[in-house]
């Protein structure tokens, strides 16, 4: 892994540090980004929210952002 530090060794507010960079610079990289750097991109965004799911299973899901609950606001 040659794309930053092992996401099992951030603290946790560098674990959400880095996503939220990650997220910011997404449609950029997307929009004008090299094959390369959007696959690097796909990986350690893949990585570090792997990380994130590993540590937080039990994750607050908003009710909202289910299906059910979109149906709900129409």
């Amino acid at each position: 892994m040659g794309r930053g530090i092992d996401p099992r060794r951030l603290s946790d507010e560098d674990l959400l540090r880095e996503l939220g960079q990650l997220h910011q610079t997404r449609t950029e990289t997307l929009l004008h980004g090299s094959d390369d750097a959007l696959r690097n991109h796909n990986e350690r965004m893949s990585e570090l929210e792997a990380e994130y799911l590993r540590r937080y299973p039990q994750r607050h899901i908003d009710a909202e952002r289910l299906r059910e609950g979109a149906r709900q606001r129409v």
